[in-house]
């Protein structure tokens, strides 16, 4: 068994669509990103990328390779599970956070966790999303940006 761990962090803006876990989100603003932003499947890439000891994220999609620009997230990690597969592992269970002061998440999670269940051959069960505040503290608190935490348990096939 392997485990890893991912964070990320982008800015909220104006004129962005918001898309977390895979999906869009209803919301006045939106992540800024040179991809579609999405910080929850970053966080969850680099978590497994970590896990296999090959870097992160900016590394492997590089934000000044135009085949990047604006990308939809459920691509990378589409590729990034290719990835683990060909390394000889799956996904025994994803445990992450989300940290956003708005909009409100929770009639949101069991969408994510579908999508990112479907797109790495597992269980929803296997996929934890939990959503906080930060209680008005700090850039999240303030509705500049959102954050995303995420460890990741990889299994090798045997």
């Amino acid at each position: 068994m392997k485990i890893g761990i991912g964070y990320d962090v982008h800015k909220l803006v104006e004129d962005r669509k918001l898309i977390l876990g895979g999906i869009e989100i209803e919301h006045s603003k939106g992540l800024l990103g040179h991809s579609d932003a999405d910080v929850l499947i970053h966080a969850i890439m680099d978590a497994i990328l970590g896990a296999l000891a090959l870097g992160d994220i900016g590394k492997l999609f590089p934000d000044t390779d135009d085949e990047y620009k604006d990308i939809d997230s459920k691509i990378l990690l589409k590729r990034v599970y290719d990835i683990m597969l060909e390394k000889g592992y799956y996904i025994g269970n994803i445990d992450t956070v989300v940290a956003a002061q708005k909009p409100k998440l929770a009639p949101h999670i069991i969408e994510m966790r579908k999508c990112i269940a479907e797109i790495l051959d597992t269980d929803i069960e296997n996929v934890s999303i939990k959503a906080t505040t930060t209680e008005e503290l700090g850039f999240v608190g303030r509705e500049e940006g959102i954050s995303a935490q995420s460890v990741v348990l990889l299994v090798e096939n045997k």
